[in-house]
């Protein structure tokens, strides 16, 4: 597995994350100032290791709904793109949904984990500015949702396992996309996806958002990273539709239950990756070398199972969704 380029994961500090960057620059200062001038202080540092890493736990074993949103946006957090280089031993892109035009919003492709061959398609935010403006800042047209179920339409043609990673705050909403048949786009990948003759895992690696986001969502195994959201609704939208105040949106978060916690207490996800102490931003080789052996486990599951059992499995874990009892009746 390739490493990731140091210089692509920036500090981009969150306000509650303050302490511990303190402790990261006075750590990072004494390095530099021990490699140019013949002092030993490694037990300085390594003191201040050791606070750093009691801080982080501390820091990030109490965060909020809200705050765990701060960290599923955070800008250095790994894209899709970074999965793939960094996963996958070959990656041939496939363009295009063959009625419109290519989603640069959507990435998909044939790739190899492992030796395995695979299908994968996954929503991209980019990088800096001008690769937000490309990518749509993540929120797919009609196009992309149907680019994706084209290239898995191929998967199932040649017996290839579909792997999804969602990261999007949504489909985009603007006026083109609905003329376009933006809700038909997304309602027919849920139907086709319902019923694909081929494993599919869901992977939600930063922020899960609406059926912009379930639209690649109906897998066989669903798991999410530790500090990724998925819910009906951003926040704000809620808030803004709920409160007409936009600035609600903290209180928002505490109550669309939308944390990898709340989700797998729900029985809507299969499992939750742990990130590392701090959250993807600051390793993001390390959580990627965690979504790739949980990838890794659930293809060897999956490839035991007929393909007719798991797409009866399939159908019945999407009904079982939503189901409530009414304490009256």
């Amino acid at each position: 597995m390739a490493e990731a380029d140091s210089k692509r994961w920036g500090s981009n500090g969150l306000d509650f994350e303050r302490s511990i960057i303190e402790l990261e620059n006075q750590i990072d200062a004494l390095k530099r100032f021990s490699s140019g001038e013949n002092i030993d202080i490694a037990a300085q540092i390594k003191s201040l290791e050791k606070r750093l890493e009691e801080e982080k736990k501390r820091v990030f074993s109490s965060l909020t709904a809200w705050q765990r949103v701060q960290v599923a946006r955070h800008p250095s957090r790994p894209h899709t793109i970074d999965y793939i280089k960094l996963i996958a031993e070959e990656f041939v892109e496939l363009y295009g949904d063959r009625c419109f035009g290519d989603d640069k919003a959507v990435v998909g492709g044939l790739a190899t984990i492992d030796g395995r061959r695979i299908m994968l398609v996954g929503q991209e935010r980019g990088t800096d500015t001008n690769e937000k403006v490309r990518r749509n800042f993540g929120m797919p047209h009609p196009e992309g949702y149907r680019k994706g179920i084209r290239l898995m339409r191929v998967a199932e043609k040649f017996g290839l396992p579909v792997i999804c990673l969602l990261d999007t705050t949504g489909a985009y909403p603007g006026l083109g996309a609905e003329e376009r048949g933006q809700g038909e786009a997304i309602a027919y990948n849920l139907q086709q996806m319902s019923r694909l003759r081929t494993p599919v895992i869901v992977v939600v690696v930063g922020e899960g958002g609406s059926g912009g986001a379930l639209a690649f969502g109906m897998g066989d195994r669903i798991y999410m990273l530790e500090y990724a959201i998925y819910s009906v609704c951003s926040p704000e939208a809620c808030a803004s539709i709920l409160w007409r105040d936009a600035g609600k949106a903290e209180e928002a978060a505490s109550a669309l239950k939308l944390t990898a916690a709340d989700l797998l207490e729900q029985g809507l996800i299969d499992g939750i990756i742990p990130e590392p102490l701090g959250g993807a931003h600051r390793d993001p080789n390390e959580t990627v070398r965690r979504v790739k052996e949980k990838l890794s486990k659930a293809l060897a599951e999956l490839e035991t199972v007929d393909i007719g059992e798991i797409v009866a499995r399939r159908y019945e874990k999407f009904r079982r969704i939503g189901q409530f009892s009414d304490a009256n009746a």
